[in-house]
């Protein structure tokens, strides 16, 4: 009976196995580094420990300090969660050799599947479908698209998309690049790209006594980055004989390498109905809380007690209704997915029947450039798909989340999208509709709301300082009240409002009465209609939230601030990161858009390109450093006009 248990691991996943075990009474050990010292996840352990460091390969990754780690606390067992050492055999065997329990698979089984070249020749030699490597030297214009990816790792990591032969040679190098910095193996391999598969996966959970269970699939298509955004179960529009066959595969995969605990298997669907086995995760996925909703089942608890050796019984349960999670990551989906980082000052989700949150900060916390940028997985319940999307759609646009801009719109946007609905689903989906990244079909933001959100904020603002609100009353016409504001997308909006005995008059909004105004909320009536704003500030920011979605601003200075200026040619860190390799040298001569550097924030990559054509004068950025926000990078002179 496992009595301790060190999770080796962080943020949100940490939280989830910390609650089972809390449920199950078993004591659970933390592990933090330096940034995540006051993390939820350690707050809420029974004990913690250090791992001296920042960079996950200084902590994290570091099996020696895990192991030791759960020496000192006196756990008896250790589990990975996923990402980091979760997959790696070696963590696996370190674990059992120090005499704990490993709520894992056998690290024989690990090993297996390590390699996704080994992996599929394992899986074609036990029948299971795979798709046919291509030969790097001997690729053809016929066999394009191809799809570069790295043998080791996941999560979009080492990932290259490959549409021109010329580009192959680029796009193998730099998939191994990343390949080895994220998981230190290098190694690449080549296969048919299916531009509009579907992403199908099937939950595993199988005994040390020869049970294996398969649990349903589960529909993971709808990605940016090769990154899962969105999950389903079961995945739509799948006839019986077809979920049958996926169920098959899965549960053969498994056998196949002797596997225990909790695992996936995934399949790429194509339209014609074939499918091809991808990999195999051997662990649990960021996603497993969607198969628990239509089980029933907690998962965690059935890794704890098949690692205890207990048997599981002949068939799983029943699965009912539909589930979908969504996962909200700090980021910004308009300017190319990029993370975001600093004080989430709050965040707070709604609650009702067939929801549920895990997540791994909690309101005051700082999101840091360390790790991953997911804040939270938001999923919903209900008896069908349709009510599914819905609940789930509104339980994000409810959410309120102030200091960091997040994918949440878009999330909400896609689950109510007509397509997403039909299930016209494949990896290509959010490529395909590119509105849902803005909101508007011609990819301009939706600015409907942003002037009334304006005018509640400066209303909200004046209430500060006066108390009750004044009648306005007077012998001369007033000078309008004016309050700038500028909204998330760079837009100014100006406000001009003045009070009179016959109550608001606002230039942009004629016919708006104001039916309340305290400095946290803002009641005006639109047309017949009743809107009320939440409102709260934090500095120069102001978040106004409504139950139809939330609005960010910030106040201007009454009289414009001179502008820094900034040199055309100047190149500056769009976010904070580490450089992680450079493509050019001063004095050399560059296109405008040429790719000069990347930067990788949060676990992902992102290309840094010249601003102008001209001459690199300076470049201040080597591999390795770590830079902060609008830190100058290089220097192009552009070249003189004509």
């Amino acid at each position: 009976m496992i009595q301790r248990l060190l999770i080796a691991n962080r943020g949100e996943i940490a939280r989830r196995i910390a609650r089972t075990c809390r449920e199950l009474g078993i004591a659970t050990v933390a592990v933090h580094s330096d940034p995540d010292t006051g993390a939820a996840h350690v707050r809420e352990a029974d004990s913690a420990v250090r791992l001296p460091g920042a960079a996950p390969a200084d902590t994290y990754l570091r099996a020696d300090l895990l192991v030791a780690a759960a020496l000192a606390a006196g756990a008896d067992a250790v589990h990975p969660g996923y990402g980091f050492l979760s997959e790696d055999p070696q963590f696996a065997r370190a674990v059992l050799a120090a005499g704990l329990t490993w709520v894992g698979p056998p690290p024989a089984a690990m090993a297996a599947m390590g390699s996704k070249t080994a992996a599929k020749q394992l899986m074609a030699a036990a029948g299971v479908p795979v798709l046919a490597p291509v030969d790097p030297a001997a690729a053809t214009a016929a066999d394009l698209p191809l799809l570069v990816k790295a043998a080791a790792g996941g999560g979009g990591r080492g990932m290259r998309v490959v549409t021109e032969l010329a580009a192959l040679q680029g796009e193998l190098a730099a998939a191994g690049a990343e390949a080895l910095a994220a998981f230190g193996d290098g190694e690449v391999f080549l296969e048919p790209y299916l531009a509009t598969g579907r992403h199908i996966e099937v939950q595993l959970l199988a005994d040390g006594h020869g049970t294996v269970w398969a649990l349903g699939e589960r529909d993971c298509s709808i990605q940016r980055r090769h990154q899962k955004v969105i999950e389903e179960t079961p995945a739509p529009g799948l006839d019986p004989e077809l979920r049958a066959r996926l169920a098959e595969a899965a549960t053969a995969a498994a056998r196949a390498i002797g596997y225990t605990g909790a695992g996936t298997a995934e399949f790429l669907l194509g339209s014609d109905g074939r499918f091809f086995f991808l990999e195999m995760n051997t662990r649990l996925q960021v996603e497993h809380p969607v198969t628990e909703c239509v089980t029933g089942l907690d998962l965690v608890a059935l890794q704890l007690a098949v690692a205890e050796g207990e048997r599981l019984g002949p068939e799983p349960p029943a699965p009912a209704g539909h589930a979908i999670e969504a996962r909200l990551y700090a980021e910004d989906p308009g300017a190319d997915w990029q993370p975001q980082s600093g004080v989430l000052h709050r965040i707070e989700f709604p609650a009702g029947p067939g929801l549920r949150v895990d997540s791994g900060v909690v309101s005051g916390d700082t999101v840091g450039v360390h790790y991953d940028p997911m804040l939270a997985k938001v999923i919903a319940w209900a008896p069908t798909r349709a009510g599914a999307a819905r609940r789930l759609a509104d339980a994000l646009s409810r959410t309120r989340i102030h200091g960091l801009t997040t994918n949440r719109e878009l999330l909400a946007r896609t689950l109510r999208h007509p397509a997403f609905l039909a299930a016209e689903l494949d990896t290509a989906f959010l490529t395909r509709h590119p509105e849902l990244r803005t909101g508007q079909p011609d990819q301009e933001p939706d600015r409907s709301e942003l002037p009334l959100a304006a005018l509640a904020a400066a209303l909200a603002d004046a209430a500060t300082r006066r108390t009750p609100l004044p009648s306005g009353w007077r012998n001369l016409p007033s000078q309008p009240q004016t309050k700038r504001y500028q909204a998330a997308d760079g837009a100014e909006l100006t406000v001009r409002y003045r009070m009179t005995r016959d109550g608001l008059q606002a230039e942009e909004h004629p016919g708006v009465r104001l039916l309340e105004s305290t400095p946290d909320q803002v009641v005006l009536e639109v047309d017949g209609v009743r809107r009320s704003f939440q409102v709260s500030r934090y500095g120069r920011q102001v978040h106004l939230d409504q139950p139809t979605g939330s609005t960010a601003l910030t106040a201007l200075p009454r009289f414009p601030e001179p502008e820094t200026q900034v040199d055309p040619g100047a190149l500056l860190a769009p976010m904070p990161g580490t450089v992680i390799r450079t493509a050019v040298t001063e004095g050399e001569q560059v296109t405008a858009g040429q790719p000069l550097l990347w930067l990788e924030a949060m676990k992902m990559e992102h290309q840094v390109t010249a601003p102008v054509a001209g001459t690199l004068t300076a470049l201040r950025a080597v591999p390795g450093q770590q830079v902060e926000l609008g830190a100058l990078l290089a220097v192009v002179e552009p070249v003189p006009s004509p």
